[in-house]
């Protein structure tokens, strides 16, 4: 009985490490990029890799920050692994991989966030590595602040 009871146990944690949720992975940004436009709304893109614990870090702040219903309407929220090979829409529609999409975006350091257009262009400066953990909330919150204020003056 002991046994079977540590057995159990000893599952609990990867249970519960399968169970946490995490950011939307990127799989179709062409369908994303026209719910952007219809909305006027940016993207938030987060660049993780594996075994990156930065990058586990960065989402303990945007994976809540993607639940809050406050965001359904202001942006979306994707990740794009640079290490994997995953299949994903570009923007264009075109179909690619994590990988290439990550370096054709010009993504190298992991975590990276940052905030597009519907054409996956960058509105702002990426937030690279994990600035000031306290302010780091924040600090995308401006940077979702600051690119809906781009595209709403764009004609």
């Amino acid at each position: 009985m002991v046994l079977g009871l540590a057995g159990i146990l000893a599952c609990v944690p990867i249970a519960l490490s399968a169970a946490q949720p995490g950011l939307p992975k990127a799989a179709d940004l062409s369908s994303d990029a026209a719910a952007m436009r219809a909305a006027r709304m940016p993207m938030v893109v987060l660049y993780s890799q594996a075994s990156c614990s930065y990058c586990e870090e960065a989402r303990t702040y945007l994976v809540p920050m993607a639940n809050d219903p406050a965001n359904a309407q202001r942006t979306l929220f994707r990740q794009i692994d640079i290490d994997s090979d995953a299949a994903v829409t570009d923007f264009a529609g075109q179909p690619t991989t994590h990988r290439r999409l990550a370096k054709q975006l010009g993504a190298k350091f992991t975590p990276t966030v940052t905030v597009v257009d519907a054409d996956g262009r960058p509105l702002g400066e990426a937030i690279i590595g994990m600035r000031l953990a306290d302010f780091y909330a924040q600090y995308v919150d401006n940077a979702i602040e600051d690119a809906r204020a781009a595209l709403a003056v764009r004609p």
